[in-house]
């Protein structure tokens, strides 16, 4: 991610991952942050990383996108 950050123009900040002894989801706490620091672009590896199912996936990520004004940028299939 920091490779694909760096030659893309971004700067990686903060990396979010569900964990077995947080009480808040990963999904949370990066809404949190992004309203909080004002953040305009978000990387993910794929839209994977939000749900399984394809429905759930463009609903979070137009929940991110109209809670926030943030961009997703979706790695999978970027690679050069």
């Amino acid at each position: 991610m920091t490779e694909y950050a760096t030659r893309e123009g971004f700067c990686l900040g903060e990396v979010f991952a569900e964990g077995t002894t947080c009480s808040e989801s990963a999904f949370h706490t990066l809404l949190e942050a992004l309203k909080r620091h004002r953040v305009r672009d978000v990387l993910v590896p794929s839209l994977w990383h939000f749900a399984r199912l394809p429905g759930l996936q463009d609903a979070m990520r137009q929940h991110i996108e109209h809670e926030t004004g943030a961009r997703i940028w979706v790695m999978q299939g970027q690679y050069r």
